[in-house]
């Protein structure tokens, strides 16, 4: 009984090391310096855009590939679609979430452009509940320096941003509300949704 006990713990042992040596320790959960770090990047990403000289063309494609790398693009789509994901299907949600990905970096991407000639400066960032707040803020010249914050979790199973304020304004709670207004207008027609998303923002 005692041999069977020992083989088993040896073969655990053994099982034990060949799954840390093929898949590698458990990721790490989300911390401040990380969170940080994220945004960090994604800071110097955008500072690199607005102030690169590029076409508003250019500068649309470059913001599109920012959300693409550092936003968490499904949830914030799914959370913008509420209710009605829903009742999506599978295939439908991934066409939403790419032509909403691009229909952010349009809207957004307008908005940082805003932000030519100025510099975006990461302060600090805090947990807040089950995710971290990073604030930061725009210098522009001439103007008072406002904030911006960026909401950053690890739920997808990377460190990604899921939401940005704006002097005060979230990006996930006005989408929800414009976005729901979008889709009342199409009498709740997803697929019409996703092909006019394309002509928005």
């Amino acid at each position: 009984m005692k041999n069977k006990m020992r083989r088993r713990e040896a073969l655990g042992l053994i099982l034990g090391s060949a799954a840390t040596t093929l898949f590698g320790t458990p990721a790490a959960a989300l911390t401040t310096l990380r969170a940080k770090a994220l945004i960090d990047s994604v800071v110097g990403e955008i500072n690199r855009v607005i102030n690169s000289g590029k076409s508003e063309r250019a500068m649309y494609a470059e913001f599109e590939r920012i959300f693409e790398r550092y936003a968490d693009v499904p949830i914030i789509a799914r959370s913008t679609l509420g209710a009605d994901a829903r009742r999506a299907t599978q295939a439908q949600l991934e066409r939403f979430s790419e032509a909403f990905k691009s229909y952010l970096a349009r809207k957004y991407g307008a908005r940082f452009r805003e932000f030519i000639g100025s510099t975006i400066m990461v302060k600090e960032a805090r947990p807040i509940k089950n995710y971290y707040e990073v604030a930061s803020v725009v210098n522009l010249r001439g103007q008072p320096p406002f904030s911006v914050l960026f909401r950053v979790s690890d739920r997808s199973g990377r460190d990604l941003f899921f939401d940005i304020v704006i002097e005060g304004i979230s990006l996930g709670k006005t989408e929800r509300t414009e976005i729901g207004a979008m889709l009342d207008k199409r009498r709740g027609d997803l697929d019409k949704l996703i092909a006019d998303l394309a002509h928005v923002g």
